[in-house]
């Protein structure tokens, strides 16, 4: 498989329109770039107020699945997605409250009440950002730590910098003292025999 060759610039509208070059790892935009870089995805363009708008300002740099329109990118040009996010009102995003589930006649979930909100659609760039800080590192405990902690506030660079974070295990895994398909003798709990 061909790995994607991420455009290498100082900001997401160059990227777009005259990257210095394209590369598909670290080091590789080191040397393109001459300075630090890091891998970002912001948005780039206006709001679409739907998806089809969105393709059509696009076309050709976005996978598209409409017929009569489908365009299917080689895997190394594919550094653009569409995203859609709750539209902003006056400044800011509200999203809708979360309900509880009921378990009601043989439903999860209640009805829906009232009009679902107003979504727009953003064109979402992955590109070697030049000269950008690094990404923060948390320190410490993982996000489910954390948030057992307390409900501390936690500002969005570390929000990011938890969802960024890998998985580590609870605790170590133990080792099996019988295999996966070995069972032990009802009448001699110390002999291991095969399972069939």
């Amino acid at each position: 498989m061909t790995a994607i060759l991420y455009p290498v610039a100082t900001e997401a509208r160059l990227a777009l329109s005259q990257p210095r070059g394209r590369a598909a790892r670290e080091r590789e935009a080191r040397e393109i770039a001459g300075d630090v870089v890091a891998f970002v995805t912001e948005p780039v363009g206006p709001d679409y107020a739907t998806r089809d708008a969105a393709l059509d300002a696009h076309p050709g740099r976005i996978e598209d699945d409409r017929p009569g329109r489908a365009v299917s990118l080689p895997s190394e040009d594919r550094i653009l997605r569409l995203l859609q996010q709750v539209a902003p009102r006056a400044g800011r995003v509200r999203a809708p409250a979360p309900v509880a589930p009921t378990f009601a006649e043989g439903h999860r979930w209640p009805a829906h009440q009232g009009a679902p909100p107003a979504t727009v659609w953003r064109v979402m760039i992955s590109y070697w950002r030049i000269g950008a800080a690094p990404i923060l590192k948390v320190g410490g405990p993982q996000a489910r730590h954390a948030r057992k902690r307390g409900r501390d506030a936690v500002d969005a660079d570390t929000l990011r910098a938890y969802t960024r974070q890998p998985l580590q295990p609870v605790k170590p895994q133990q080792p099996l003292d019988i295999g996966l398909f070995e069972r032990r003798l009802p009448e001699a709990p110390h002999i291991v025999v095969p399972d069939e």
